[in-house]
């Protein structure tokens, strides 16, 4: 008798051009390889977010720190860039917390950037 496996569904992933992408019960990718534009718009889609250009800036700004830095930014860091780039209100942390209404822009701009949950998260 031989016996066959079967691959069991994931259970948790966001559906991306009809693949299953892994993420943990929060949202976060499981396989950072495994981020794409097309991921962000869906995990977006699922958390009730319309992405912007502005919210695309930040995704970028965060997966470009996090190649160069091996880190995701601090808020404070996030802050100062954006101020600099937008100005003090549009780059107030008050702002980029509406822009993020689901933890801010580093929880929810993290999950959306393709990015581990930042150290001291549960």
């Amino acid at each position: 008798m031989t016996s066959t496996t079967t691959k069991a569904p994931l259970q948790h992933s966001v559906m991306v051009h009809g693949r299953p992408i892994a993420v943990d019960s929060e949202g976060y990718l499981r396989n950072l390889a495994d981020w794409s534009e097309d991921f962000a718009r869906a995990l977006a889609e699922r958390e009730q977010l319309t992405l912007t250009p502005a919210h695309w800036e930040v995704i970028r700004f965060l997966r470009e720190h996090y190649a160069a830095h091996g880190v995701q930014p601090q808020v404070r860091v996030m802050i100062r860039h954006f101020t600099r780039v937008w100005g003090a209100e549009r780059g107030s942390n008050h702002h980029l917390h509406d822009m993020f209404p689901r933890g801010g822009p580093q929880k929810q701009g993290n999950r959306l950037a393709g990015l581990l949950r930042t150290k001291g998260e549960h």
